[in-house]
């Protein structure tokens, strides 16, 4: 599994966190984590970061995608507007195994300023272990894409 990650400035403090607990965690199978930045608390423009993220994730198999901004709703906004990228905004657990289960989610995007990194943290694991059911949720997430 690969994990593409990326924040705003705002997220940045939780993304570089994030980042040293995926490298440390045991329960969720990791072969790379790529960061796309950004790289300081210093003002920036989320698409900036978002749109690379996305762009490297198209036809990867097995790759993830977390987005972090202050309220996690550029993030997503910007991230769904690419073709196989079904972004899921998450604020505990429950919401991110739904959106892997239900709408097989590949991008993960958080709330910085509205979570804390042990709940972000659980939030994660959530996400990544979860497996997409299918059945008549495919047919559902096939209808997705205006496209």
């Amino acid at each position: 599994m690969k994990i593409y990650i990326a924040s705003d400035h705002a997220g940045f403090r939780l993304k570089s966190e994030l980042i040293n607990f995926l490298q440390h965690q045991k329960d969720v199978p990791i072969d790379e984590i790529k960061d796309f930045g950004t790289n300081s608390e210093n003002s920036m423009d989320y698409p900036d970061v978002v749109h690379p993220l996305c762009k490297a994730m198209i036809d990867q198999n097995h790759t993830y995608g977390i987005l972090i901004c202050g309220s996690g709703n550029g993030v997503c906004m910007t991230a769904n507007k690419y073709l196989h990228i079904r972004a899921a905004l998450c604020w505990n657990e429950e919401i991110a195994i739904l959106a892997r289960k239900h709408n097989d989610a590949n991008v993960l995007c958080l709330p910085a300023r509205f979570i804390n990194m042990e709940t972000a943290q659980r939030i994660v694991l959530q996400f990544l272990s979860s497996e997409f059911e299918g059945g008549r949720h495919e047919n559902r997430v096939k209808k997705i894409s205006c496209l």
